[in-house]
């Protein structure tokens, strides 16, 4: 099949995220959307291209004095008879038009139209971001070449509906149980019922009152909620086992220690199991081109209320903040969709950012 992704498409980005959501990408199945990529890449004289698996990356090499990465990923969620793109008056329908082929658009679009930026530019399209964190694209490039993520700041492209949202909260999951003594549901006094020793650990969830930190002028809203159950052997036997999945959502200024203590002083007196945890990200408004950015996107930024990858630039140093076209209340939706508007818009904003000035 002939590559979609020609440079008489790359100069458009509207008409480039029609085509990079005909290119079928449920998560581990990058492959053809990779090699079109690369392939397209690979005729710009002013990038250098390399890949790992994959996860294609480019670069400038103009001996700016800073460094900024653009970073994607490649991957969709599976299919839901939203395939291949449709266009409705102002709108791209499509799975993974929002999060985040129109944002992967942008960042294609620059890589392959502006040979002279103000900063150097490093361009990586990720695999894998919708799937367990093992598979990571950009997981699996700091482990194998970390070189390629050193810069002075990141811009991730996630859907956030043009505006910036900065740093991100950090997650938690903990299996929280209780124990009894079976017996038959006829004699239940012989018995212990774990799932009604739950009460109290309910009760203090519903009471519970999340924090909401400021920091940098962006609010970060923590919150704490049950989000399984599991309990129970028979319909004719009291239970002698149950456990809650929580998870916590926590602002940037805990350390994902802090952050299990935490949820230890909640559930005090019950056995608690921590299952899987991440860091989140401050804000990250501090370097310079961070800040060069915001002036050129005109709006204060916000915080991001969920985790991303840029805890990733994060945990290395790099401050990074999210900004792309799509609408994230529209991401994995039947209905996903993005404004051809705010395609165009923020391609503007990029570029007014990231052009060369005397």
């Amino acid at each position: 099949m002939a590559n979609p992704l020609t440079q008489d498409v790359l100069v458009d980005p509207v008409v480039l995220t029609r085509a990079l959501v005909d290119l079928q990408s449920v998560s581990r199945e990058e492959k053809e959307i990779a090699d079109c990529v690369e392939e397209v890449l690979r005729q710009s004289p002013h990038l250098s291209v390399d890949r790992l698996g994959h996860t294609v990356m480019a670069r400038t090499d103009l001996g700016r004095e800073q460094r900024v990465v653009l970073a994607g990923h490649l991957d969709t969620v599976p299919i839901n008879d939203n395939f291949p793109s449709t266009v409705q008056d102002d709108l791209i329908f499509g799975c993974g038009a929002s999060d985040m082929k129109s944002g992967v658009a942008l960042a294609l679009h620059l890589a392959a139209t502006l040979p002279d930026p103000r900063y150097d530019l490093t361009y990586l399209f990720y695999e894998a971001e919708e799937i367990d964190s093992r598979f990571n694209g950009l997981r699996l490039v700091a482990e194998a070449r970390p070189d390629w993520l050193r810069a002075d700041f990141a811009l991730l492209l996630e859907p956030t509906y043009g505006i910036v949202e900065a740093g991100c909260q950090g997650t938690l999951r903990a299996l929280v149980r209780t124990t009894g003594r079976r017996a038959h549901t006829a004699r239940a006094w012989r018995g212990v019922n774990a799932i009604h020793a739950m009460g109290g650990l309910l009760q203090r969830l519903t009471d519970y009152r999340p924090r909401a930190v400021t920091i940098d002028g962006c609010t970060y809203r923590e919150g704490l909620n049950a989000v399984r159950i599991a309990g129970g052997v028979a319909g004719n036997v009291v239970p002698d086992a149950c456990e809650i999945e929580v998870n916590l959502r926590f602002a940037p200024d805990r350390t994902e220690k802090q952050a299990l203590e935490h949820v230890h002083e909640v559930f005090e007196g019950f056995d608690v199991e921590l299952t899987d945890s991440a860091a989140g990200a401050m804000p990250g408004l501090s370097a310079a081109p961070a800040r060069e950015f915001l002036t050129a996107v005109g709006e204060q930024p916000e915080a991001k209320l969920g985790w991303t990858d840029v805890a990733r630039f994060a945990a290395l140093g790099i401050p990074a903040l999210n900004y792309g076209p799509g609408d994230p209340l529209l991401a994995h939706a039947p209905d996903e969709h993005v404004e051809i508007g705010k395609i165009r818009d923020g391609a503007a904003t990029l570029y007014r950012w990231l052009a060369a000035t005397d």
